[in-house]
């Protein structure tokens, strides 16, 4: 059997690779090079196209001569569309594959990102830094976040009491120890003044690549310590991956200070708001365990229990902190939202405390440091569905302790 495309090439010519046809071939259907010839269908131009055949090029009336060049006509459409369908069907077998479009709008106040598994914000004013207070919803539970935000930013700090000069500190500088908010750890900001809160304005950024979104932001702190200087720069990448239910974020310091141990101090994943445990079953810190909601309802200081100090003999197999959300009106059990260092080094401090909400402070660095260097840290914060799963997840990415993105991807960095 002769298929049509076969009969169409052989009764006009074979397309050459520059697209002109060449004389047909005779073989091709089994007939007589005689009976085959350019004017049943027509003569071919310079331009390679088919000029229409003339009448007296074949002995018969226009009128015939006019039909079958339609009809040919007809066959060299039918055989484009075969062709065409067969090459677009990789491409289109491709995009229906392809992750579903991230929808990403935008105004003078926040950044809104919808996914088809989360919801999240990033405010350009007000309270800033990370991801907006209570916009972070799984569509597959409807859970969302239950403090101020996650990934929330706040000073640059090293150990050591600011009490000898406190008098001469500006702005929001003044760090008192022992009370139920500190402690009794001393500690002295560096530079200020606290990002989420007294930045009031920062300007992220969207960067859209093909299977992922990004958000892009950065701050120069503005006041410091007597004999420190001010500048220091702030940058955060978070990239929401296709498919996933949690985002990838970094956050960095470039610094303008020499210091023995400088460390950034973020929320992570977040504080937890509840009301005698209310919102939340459990607490989960994988360097102490388990922790039920009961254990939440009074107050108590950072150190007074759950408080994690990095010890370079003892650094734990992974840093992950989290929260498994609890419907208040019905009491059951929904997903756990984590945050987790991946890097588990890089955590100098972590707080789990109770004070009228659960504070779930961290603070990262904590190395020397010379002006004009960087530290930073890399996390996963997102939603899971059982201890297993954030273990896994963390493991798949464990040790890097930086994240890059352009608009041809993204990457964590060791």
């Amino acid at each position: 059997m002769v298929t049509l495309a076969r009969v169409s090439f052989a009764r006009c010519g074979t397309p050459g690779a520059d697209g002109r046809l060449a004389p047909p071939s005779s073989s091709a259907v089994g007939v007589p090079r005689s009976r085959v010839s350019f004017a049943r269908c027509g003569t071919p131009g310079a331009d390679g196209r088919l000029a229409p055949p003339s009448s007296s090029a074949v002995g018969v009336p226009r009128s015939r001569v006019s039909s079958a060049w339609f009809l040919q006509l007809c066959r060299w459409c039918v055989c484009g569309l075969i062709v065409f369908g067969l090459i677009s069907l990789p491409a289109r077998l491709v995009a229906a594959d392809a992750p579903a479009e991230h929808a990403v709008t935008e105004d003078d106040t926040r950044i809104t990102l919808q996914t088809p598994q989360l919801s999240a914000s990033i405010k350009k004013r007000g309270y800033v830094s990370g991801i907006e207070a209570g916009s972070f919803v799984d569509k597959q539970t409807q859970a969302h976040d239950l403090g101020f935000g996650l990934d929330i930013v706040d000073w640059i700090m090293e150990p050591g009491s600011d009490e000898a000069y406190r008098d001469q500190l500006t702005g929001d500088l003044k760090y008192e120890i022992d009370n139920p908010y500190h402690g009794k750890i001393p500690k002295r900001s560096i530079e200020g003044p606290q990002i989420c809160t007294q930045a009031k304005q920062l300007s992220p950024k969207v960067i859209r690549g093909r299977d992922f979104t990004a958000i892009q932001q950065s701050h120069r702190y503005t006041i410091a310590a007597p004999g420190k200087k001010t500048g220091s720069l702030w940058e955060q990448t978070i990239v929401f991956p296709a498919g996933k239910r949690y985002f990838i974020s970094g956050d960095r310091i470039t610094t303008m200070n020499d210091s023995p141990s400088l460390f950034l101090r973020i929320d992570m994943p977040g504080h937890i708001k509840h009301n005698r445990g209310d919102t939340f079953s459990e607490v989960f810190l994988s360097y102490h365990g388990r922790i039920k909601s009961g254990e939440f309802l009074e107050n108590f200081a950072p150190d007074e229990k759950f408080l994690y100090t990095r010890d370079d003999a003892k650094i734990p197999q992974r840093v992950i902190r989290g929260y498994h959300i609890r419907n208040p009106k019905t009491g059951k059990d929904g997903p756990w939202l984590a945050g987790m260092t991946l890097q588990p080094e890089a955590v100098s401090q972590a707080w789990c405390h109770q004070r009228g909400y659960i504070c779930m402070i961290e603070e990262f660095g904590g190395r020397p440091i010379k002006a004009g260097e960087s530290f930073q840290a890399a996390f996963i914060v997102g939603y899971f569905d059982s201890i297993e799963d954030m273990q896994q997840v963390y493991d798949a990415h464990r040790g890097h302790s930086g994240l890059e993105v352009s608009e041809a991807g993204w990457k964590l960095l060791k």
